[in-house]
């Protein structure tokens, strides 16, 4: 008894003792490999096919360089959301939609986003210039029902 007391009291009791399911570890297509493969290129532990974080005195290859899954934990959290329509299409698939101008994947801020970031602000500009060209003209002072 006075060691499950001693741990409750240091926070270590029965309900901080279950664990939550780990997360599905994402498989890629052919396709999502190959940009994932390039990607590894981009990690800093990368050097030459093998992985400066595992090694602890011999070479070890890159697991993710081989992998179609994504077991790399530094790979997803620093190298991944490098590419974000990739990053989407694993690990958001079912909050992802398409943008309306590009069609690149993209987890919407709200349900009714409609474009990318990337042309999110672009489509802002030209909505507001059609918005204004279309109240300009009708604008009676500027029209040609008043010529001097």
């Amino acid at each position: 008894m006075p060691a499950r007391a001693a741990a409750t009291a240091a926070g270590v009791g029965s309900a901080s003792m279950k664990k939550s399911k780990p997360e599905p570890v994402p498989v890629m297509d052919y396709r999502q490999y190959r940009r994932a493969r390039r990607l590894v290129h981009e990690c800093c532990n990368y050097d030459g096919g093998n992985c400066i974080a595992l090694d602890d005195g011999e070479e070890c290859v890159c697991v993710q360089s081989i992998s179609y899954s994504l077991l790399c934990r530094w790979f997803r959290a620093a190298v991944l959301p490098l590419d974000r329509e990739l990053e989407t299409a694993l690990f958001h698939r079912l909050d992802a939609k398409r943008c309306a101008v590009c069609g690149a994947l993209f987890t919407p801020g709200s349900n009714r986003a409609k474009y990318c970031p990337e042309c999110a602000g672009r489509m802002k500009r030209i909505k507001a210039a059609q918005r204004k060209r279309k109240q300009r003209a009708k604008c009676h002072a500027l029209g040609a029902e008043n010529p001097l």
